[in-house]
Parts: structure tokens; sequence; C-alpha cells
């Protein structure tokens, strides 16, 4: 049961403090929703703004309107707005300047099944998917080992899966993706099992990967006295919405939602 393994790193999680400290936002900091920001173009007074990104990362700007610099550097915001002032004939050669005043939007949301959900500071420019996991207090015991972070990258709606198991169970993973300000990571409900009938402790388990139904019963408790592992059915909800009654071997897999039912011995 390769994917039980995960469980003691998930209590590592639930365990780990990571300490962070505060630093000024570095050239790679990204833009994001509820940060406060000073524009200034040289020579062009009238066009200094002090305002904040609203929650889909936009600004109002004098001449230009409505412009996105949600996940953007400061340097790629005046670089964009440079572009728009020299293209719409306001400023020839603009030189601007956008300097992060309050970066209260420099936090990530963590939602789902995790020990603490909320809010949290990233304080530092190089946490990782698994180091803000561990900010919110691990995985619980029902939660996935696959995880969706979405956010922003370059302007662009951005979302990508990270498996933890791979995560932890490597030295080194490339999918343990960096974590910017105004991304939301959710964990979502573990894929579930039910087992009932002639069982010790029928009820709804996670499905481990590759679980077999051998492994599916010992889960379970093993059979009671009055239980046969012969004549298994697994009742299994197809695609069409139809049930499908399989009476499987003990070598073979259990897949999520998949209800096992034990019957009791003839004799």
């Amino acid at each position: 049961m390769a994917r039980i393994l995960l469980f003691p790193f998930l209590l590592i999680f639930s365990l780990l403090s990571v300490t962070v400290h505060a630093e000024p936002p570095t050239a790679d900091y990204a833009l994001s929703a509820g940060d406060a920001v000073k524009i200034q173009v040289f020579q062009n007074p009238d066009l200094t703004v002090e305002t904040h990104l609203n929650e889909a990362g936009n600004i109002s700007y004098p001449l230009i309107g409505q412009i996105q610099i949600g996940g953007l550097t400061p340097y790629q915001a005046e670089r964009k707005i440079a572009e728009a002032l020299f293209k719409g004939g306001f400023v020839n050669n603009p030189q601007v300047t956008v300097v992060p005043l309050i970066t209260q939007g420099n936090q990530v949301a963590v939602l789902g099944q995790v020990n603490k959900p909320g809010r949290y500071a990233l304080e530092t420019s190089n946490l990782r998917v698994s180091d803000v996991i561990a900010l919110a207090g691990g995985i619980n015991t029902i939660g996935d080992d696959i995880v969706v972070i979405k956010g922003f990258r370059s302007g662009k709606p951005f979302q990508a899966k990270v498996d933890l198991y791979r995560v932890l169970g490597q030295s080194a993973d490339e999918t343990n993706l960096l974590v910017l300000g105004g991304d939301t990571i959710f964990v979502d409900r573990a894929p579930m099992y039910y087992i009932y009938g002639e069982v010790q402790r029928p009820g709804a388990f996670r499905v481990e990967r590759n679980m077999t139904v051998m492994q599916a019963l010992a889960t379970g408790g093993g059979l009671t006295s009055k239980g046969t592992d012969r004549r298994l059915e697994i009742h299994r909800r197809l695609e069409d919405g139809r049930v499908q009654t399989i009476e499987p071997k003990l070598t073979d897999v259990i897949q999520a939602n998949d209800t096992l039912f034990i019957r009791e011995s003839l004799f």
C-alpha cells in the first residue's frame, strides 16, 4: 500500500512550523489583489497615482482606464503602463516607476481539508506549496495528497496540481511549485470507498494508491466470525450512472466510491 506510507509525511506536516522573516518586496515580487502602489511618470506629475489593486488585479489609471497589473512584478507593470501610455499617444517615451507601498495582498489562501484553513502571509519569496501546507497545519486525515493551486502568472490565470506524495517521497521535485501572493491552494477530500456487511469496522475509508480488495478488508478491521471472503461484491457506479455489481478477486484494485459488501458465511 504505497499510498499508506504518505500518512507519516502528513503527520510530519502537522508538526512542522516554517520560520519566515519579514523582508521588503524584492524585484521579482508579484503584485496581487489588495496591494497599494504608487505610480509616477517622469516629468508628468499629473500622472502620479496612489491606488490599490482590486480583486481581479486591476487598477484604474488616468488616460488609460482599467489595466491589469496583478501577477506582474513592479518592473513588468512599469513596462505595461509605459506601453499603454505610448500606444495611446498620451506620452512620448514615458518613464514609469511603480513602487509597492503596502503588500497586504501578498497572502495565500489555503482551503479545504487542512488542519488550519485560512490566509497566510508570504513573508519570503521562496515558499513552495509544501511549505504553505505546513503553515496551514498539514493535511487532515481525510484530505487528498493531490492539491490544486490557482492564481496568476505574468498577468494570466494559472492553475496546476501538485502531488504531495511525490514531493515528500523525493529529495527534489519540480512540481513543488513556488507560491505567489494571491494564490489559492485547495485540498480536496480524498477518494473514499465504503465497506459494510460482516466486517469489524464498517464505514467509509480513503482509497490508498493501488489498494487491493484484501487491503481494503484489512483497513476495515477484517472479517467478523460470521464473515466470508467468498462471494464478495463490489457495487461500482459507472459513468452513465448505472451501478455495476462485480465479484472481485482479493487482488483486484479498489476504485473511488466503490461499495464493498461482505456476506455472511453459510456454514
